[in-house]
């Protein structure tokens, strides 16, 4: 399968279009909750609302997190299916959680805190007809991320862009639609917290799936944002990992090369100034000591490198032939429901 992130514009494809489906494919909407009581319940009828009117059969799973406030009565009353982690376990855990619960193949996946355009998802399910993976990418005009992220953002883009070797409008942006068929093999390497969609785009593309993006916009959150300036660190280790997976020479290589330049112009200059003492190019200066110690161990250092480089390549690749689909660890017994009398 050809692998791109190509855009999809909205509305470009017609309600009549001849690829589309006599019956739409049913779709379960998963909705995380941690400590959003103000907006939740807001966001679950919102997204029943639009599916109802564009015709789509959907059911709306919301996962409250070991929320402590009012989160699970406050998703009670809007009609969702409601399924309650009895202690906090984070966002790709509470992910996971819905995936697993899912009715339906077709998964779209939003926040529960407002900053997503609900109205988008029929947009992002026509897109999903020719595309593995549909990221909302957050590019519209109307895009409300405080200026204070931005930075971190573009440095993480950018590094994933590099890994992956394809642009990315939107690395980690939680409204995406995509099967559960094509995302349950990758579930063992999912992690628990916010970088789950992260290592889903990088590694969806690092595998040759079709990857295609619908303009959104992004609006100012209801609530304090649970990511914290630390978690940047974290999904730079996690861009780094998922790398080693599927294409470690991208990691490897830079550095090694790094090292044998370095070492190079090192040697170079141990030449230059051995020939300046000897006062000219003699033969004495074979009896002299040239190269310095640091030049080799820069040269070997690099040429190591650029070895295990090589062998976790053939390693990640040898894996790859003869593993088949990963499937999840979880279990039914480690879902934790809770139930409200409404």
């Amino acid at each position: 399968m050809v692998r791109s992130t190509e855009k999809f514009v909205a509305g470009e494809d017609q309600p009549d279009d001849p690829r589309a489906p006599a019956t739409p494919e049913p779709v379960s909407v998963v909705i995380p909750a941690y400590n959003e009581e103000a907006s939740v319940n807001g966001v679950a009828k919102h997204v029943q609302e639009v599916l109802s009117r564009a015709g789509i059969p959907h059911e709306v799973i919301i996962v409250d997190d070991g929320s402590t406030d009012g989160t699970s009565a406050a998703a009670v009353q809007s009609g969702a299916r409601v399924i309650r982690h009895s202690r906090n376990r984070g966002y790709g855990a509470s992910l996971k959680t819905g995936i697993l619960a899912a009715r339906n193949d077709v998964i779209v996946i939003t926040d529960a805190d407002g900053t997503y355009p609900i109205a988008c998802i029929p947009d992002l399910l026509l897109a999903l007809r020719e595309a593995d993976l549909v990221i909302g990418a957050r590019i519209n005009a109307n895009v409300k991320i405080p200026v204070s992220r931005r930075p971190a953002k573009w440095v993480l883009r950018s590094l994933a862009q590099y890994i992956a070797g394809e642009k990315i409008p939107d690395l980690n942006s939680g409204l995406r639609a995509f099967r559960r068929s094509v995302i349950e093999p990758f579930f063992s390497i999912l992690p628990s917290k916010f970088s789950f969609t992260t290592t889903q785009t990088l590694a969806m593309l690092c595998n040759q799936y079709q990857v295609a993006t619908v303009p959104i916009d992004y609006y100012r959150r209801a609530g304090k944002s649970k990511i914290v300036p630390w978690d940047f660190v974290t999904f730079v280790s996690l861009v780094l990992r998922v790398s080693m997976l599927f294409n470690p020479l991208k990691v490897f290589v830079p550095p090694a090369l790094m090292c044998m330049g370095l070492g190079a112009l090192k040697v170079a200059l141990d030449v230059i100034f051995a020939i300046m003492r000897a006062g000219g190019l003699r033969w004495a200066i074979l009896l002299m000591p040239v190269v310095s110690t640091s030049s080799l161990i820069l040269v070997l250092a690099g040429i190591q490198i650029l070895l295990i480089g090589m062998m976790s390549d053939a390693v990640a690749r040898r894996i790859g032939l003869q593993s088949g689909p990963i499937l999840s660890s979880l279990s039914s017994s480690s879902l934790s429901s809770h139930t409200h009398a409404q």
